[in-house]
């Protein structure tokens, strides 16, 4: 309980009691400074609950379809309440281990708004906590659009998870990673969807053979694709909300999610005060050891420029704990840290899209394995593929897939990835059968020259 630990952390999601319970590993004494609860975003208002939602959507999308495969099952009232409950059920089991994890660690849990006051102090609630070093983990918010008044029924990801009924027509602003998500939710229990993109695709990061993909699946799915379409107003009432575009055609719903992405938590917390360096964006300006501009202050997660993972966050809390107890380390290229977007289809890739790799090498190879060729993914009854990019004579830099449960695979892609395999060493490893997995085989198999169930 002491007011000069070692480690102070500010912060207490994914990136924060990540580096916190190293720190503590490695012998530190650590205070851990966090307002709400540990776990942050991720585990509270983000991956795990969004996902859970996912899970009643999957289970509602098979009862629906159990017909095709000799099932007597018919879809019938959704319990919006029950849903609910069995999300924070979830969450709640795991938030009462996470606190355990604190207190087996020897953590230092001081609850309260963190301001930042120079060096490596902060106040809260004021008292002033200096650390040796100090680890600025603050996350991320939703972001808004100027002039729309998030409200009533007009949504963030946030209210979206407590929402207390499941709406009949909806209205997603956003074809990132959150919206179409948040669109197959909807759209697999039974809501009729709208998806809104400004840019000209869903997915705008990834490969432009996921988009399509994608945009493909939700279109047979019933989902109502309008990209290169930018937003202009939204208008509601009690029961429903108007929603114009620039063309001047409106669309009427229940609700509109405002999916427009997150923005780091960096503003009125002293930072920029305090001599951290920020970017325009107000991400927070590091070196390759997440240092920030003041000396010992390190920043990790979603405030430093890049994909805004939990799983990025939690390697990078890693990260600064080693590097503060002098160990050696060794940070994973943002490009090659796995991604996953859990959509019907699910999407996920690790490594280099084909635009980027031919940016980057003066030639590549590429080839595409399809799921129509895999027993596993035929019994699942899911389309899709495997999309393998490499550097024409060198290793695999990219791998992309799409279809039901892929991002399962992804772990067996970034090590393809980050470990510089070439498509023949992978394709001597055996996969196997009846597996998805056996469809990464089949495409290196294919990219090494000597396809079996693939058209080379």
């Amino acid at each position: 309980m002491t007011d000069s630990p070692d480690v102070l952390i500010l912060g207490g999601g994914s990136g924060g009691y990540a580096c916190a319970f190293r720190a503590a590993q490695l012998g530190k004494t650590v205070t851990l400074i966090e307002e709400d609860k540990v776990g942050g975003t991720c585990l509270h208002r983000g991956c795990i609950p969004t996902k859970a939602l996912v899970r009643a959507a999957e289970v509602a999308d098979t009862v629906a379809h159990a017909s095709s495969i000799g099932i007597g099952a018919t879809l019938g009232d959704i319990d919006a309440d029950a849903v609910h409950a069995y999300k924070d059920g979830v969450v709640d089991r795991l938030y009462k281990g996470l606190q355990g994890l604190v207190r087996s660690h020897k953590i230092n849990l001081v609850t309260g708004t963190g301001h930042y006051a120079g060096g490596t102090t902060v106040q809260v609630d004021g008292r002033s906590i200096t650390g040796r070093s100090l680890v600025l983990a603050t996350g991320s918010q939703v972001r808004g659009i100027p002039g729309l008044e998030i409200d009533g029924r007009i949504l963030t990801s946030d209210q979206a998870l407590t929402f207390p009924t499941i709406p009949r027509r909806v209205v997603v602003l956003g074809g990132g990673i959150i919206g179409v998500e948040f669109a197959s939710i909807w759209s697999a229990l039974g809501a009729d969807v709208t998806l809104i993109e400004a840019l000209p695709r869903l997915v705008a990061t990834e490969d432009e053979w996921t988009s399509k993909q994608l945009t493909r699946a939700f279109r047979k799915r019933g989902i109502t694709i309008k990209t290169d379409t930018r937003f202009e107003k939204a208008v509601q009432d009690e029961d429903s909300v108007s929603v114009t575009v620039e063309s001047g055609d409106t669309i009427d719903a229940d609700v509109l999610l405002v999916a427009v992405g997150r923005a780091p938590r960096t503003a009125g917390i002293g930072l920029t005060e305090g001599g951290i360096a920020l970017d325009e964006r107000g991400f927070a300006r590091v070196d390759e050891h997440l240092r920030t501009s003041v000396r010992n202050v390190y920043a990790v997660g979603d405030i430093v420029a890049g994909p805004q993972l939990a799983h990025r966050g939690f390697q990078q809390g890693l990260f600064a704990a080693e590097h503060i107890a002098g160990l050696p380390t060794t940070a994973v290229d943002d490009v090659n840290i796995p991604r996953v977007a859990y959509s019907n289809p699910e999407i996920a890739s690790v490594g280099l899209t084909e635009a980027q790799a031919r940016e980057r090498f003066p030639a590549i190879n590429t080839t595409v394995y399809d799921l129509a060729g895999n027993g596993k993914s035929q019994i699942l009854g899911t389309s899709g593929g495997v999309k393998l990019i490499r550097a024409q004579g060198g290793p695999v830099v990219g791998i992309h897939l799409v279809g039901e449960r892929v991002g399962e695979l992804v772990g067996e892609a970034q090590l393809i990835v980050n470990w510089g395999a070439h498509p023949d060493e992978v394709a001597d490893l055996i996969h196997a059968h009846p597996t998805q997995a056996e469809a990464l085989g089949e495409a290196h198999l294919a990219l090494a020259g000597r396809p079996l169930h693939a058209h080379g």
